[in-house]
């Protein structure tokens, strides 16, 4: 009876052991212990709840330099709707140009693009919708887009507005817009009409398309004496234009540079960049200019 009730108390012992130990391991663990490792553990990786809190200030930096990043740029500058000229917003640097090039992408724009980019020289590049119905043009516009330069409406047809019907003008301008859409995924922020000529109605639609409409403030390489390098080289670097009745100089902070899609003007681009930056000149940023919200 005496040893009976001795082999009841070692196997309560042992039950007792056996039920205190968390691990299956035969070791006492403890429920303390057992408890903090429970409160250290997540749901993903064995990666602890300490180690966690440790690499959020790193994550959140992170995003928020992301977000910086895909932020907008604050415009600096403003076009001014009478003169064209490129205005400088608060204490932005006055003593800017803004490059432009119209009747884009024929020949030579691409070729425009490589320069201005080796010279960390941004630009507007005009196009007219009538050079996007090759492929070829497509895939110009994509690269010129791709690069980082701003493409704005020139209309589809290059034509003089003032001569054709609302709907014709709607037509002109709202059919590119779908058009650079397609192709570059993004609608044009900027337009500049034909032969410089708005209409009320065309200055309208371009503002409801989101668009600043702008011309220029001087340009000379579509007069027939600038068809040529060095021509043309001298009299955007000077402003002047003595050979078609300018001859005192244009140039002066806030030029807006009207220049095309043509051979002479592409094999002086790198020198008119050089000659302007020579005389102060910094080339402006598009980017920079206040859009249509």
């Amino acid at each position: 009876m005496k040893y009976g009730i001795w082999v009841l108390f070692f196997a309560l012992m042992i039950l007792g052991a056996c039920t205190e130990n968390t691990d299956g391991t035969g070791i006492n663990t403890g429920s303390d212990h057992h408890q903090e490792r429970e409160n250290e553990q997540t749901g993903s990786g064995g990666q602890t709840t300490t180690d966690q809190n440790k690499n959020e200030p790193e994550k959140n930096e992170q995003t928020n330099q992301q977000q910086e990043a895909d932020a907008p740029a604050e415009p600096q500058y403003k076009i001014n709707a009478e003169t064209s000229s490129v205005v400088p917003i608060d204490d932005a640097n006055e003593k800017v140009v803004l490059l432009t090039f119209d009747d884009a992408p024929d020949e030579y724009a691409l070729e425009m693009a490589n320069t201005l980019k080796s010279m960390d020289a941004n630009a507007i590049f005009f196009i007219n919708g009538h050079f996007l119905e090759s492929t070829e043009g497509q895939n110009m516009l994509k690269k010129i887009d791709d690069m980082g330069f701003v493409i704005g409406n020139h209309t589809y047809n290059h034509s003089y507005l003032p001569d054709l019907s609302e709907q014709e003008q709607r037509d002109q301008i709202v059919s590119l817009n779908d058009t650079i859409e397609d192709i570059i995924g993004k609608r044009p922020q900027f337009f500049r009409p034909p032969n410089g000529a708005n209409t009320d109605f065309t200055k309208k639609l371009a503002e409801q398309e989101g668009m600043v409409s702008m011309n220029w403030t001087y340009g000379y390489d579509y007069f027939e004496p600038y068809m040529d390098t060095e021509k043309i080289k001298e009299a955007m670097i000077s402003g002047k234009g003595p050979e078609v009745d300018v001859p005192y100089s244009l140039l002066k902070p806030g030029a807006n540079l009207l220049m095309h899609d043509r051979e002479w003007t592409a094999a002086a681009l790198e020198d008119i960049v050089t000659g302007l930056r020579d005389k102060g000149y910094k080339i402006v940023d598009p980017m920079r200019i206040q859009t249509i919200e």
